[in-house]
């Protein structure tokens, strides 16, 4: 889903009248988004491994993913509202990654060779995750999303944002950025 996206907007929710809970729930494969420079995916629903791998522009939002989210990412922005497997950010030489993860578990998952990782540590981090989150919700429905939109000040507490050091001057990852 999403190779080579150039532009525009993809979006996969479930079927009306779904039972299960979309967060627990496949919902796209393995590698998406490979390669794509530009536009929007938004999806209620996991995704499988390698999620991100090789974005180099799209935003996108999705409810959880497998191994290796945000493998070899130059460019675009991640969140993820669900549990990730391991190896995050592996070779991301650009682009923001924010994880959702009350329990404290993404910072054992990451591949530590290039990335750093933090809580939201600016408003221009928050904007630019709530933004997401409301499109998300607009698109999808997401109940998960709305949940966090709902008490967003103390849930953005809750994320982790992943960056390269490409990514460490801008006002999104640097209180210093932020202020000039």
């Amino acid at each position: 889903v999403g190779k080579g996206m150039h532009g525009g907007k993809i979006v996969i929710k479930p079927p009306e009248g779904a039972v299960y809970k979309p967060e627990h729930s496949a919902i796209l494969g393995n590698t998406c988004l490979y390669g794509a420079t530009g536009g929007h995916l938004f999806a209620n629903g996991r995704a499988g491994e390698r999620f991100g791998v090789r974005n180099s522009g799209c935003d996108t939002v999705v409810e959880g993913a497998g191994d290796h989210c945000c493998e070899y990412m130059t460019a675009g922005t991640v969140v993820v509202l669900g549990e990730t497997g391991r190896n995050i950010g592996a070779g991301m030489t650009g682009g923001i990654g924010y994880f959702y993860d009350p329990d404290d578990h993404v910072p054992s998952k990451l591949n530590t060779d290039i990335v750093s990782v933090q809580r939201l540590p600016t408003d221009a981090a928050r904007e630019q995750l709530r933004c997401l989150l409301e499109a998300h919700v607009a698109e999808t429905g997401s109940e998960r999303a709305a949940g966090i939109l709902a008490d967003f000040d103390a849930e953005a507490a809750k994320f982790w944002q992943v960056y390269p050091p490409a990514e460490a001057d801008r006002p999104e990852t640097s209180k210093v950025a932020a202020e000039t």
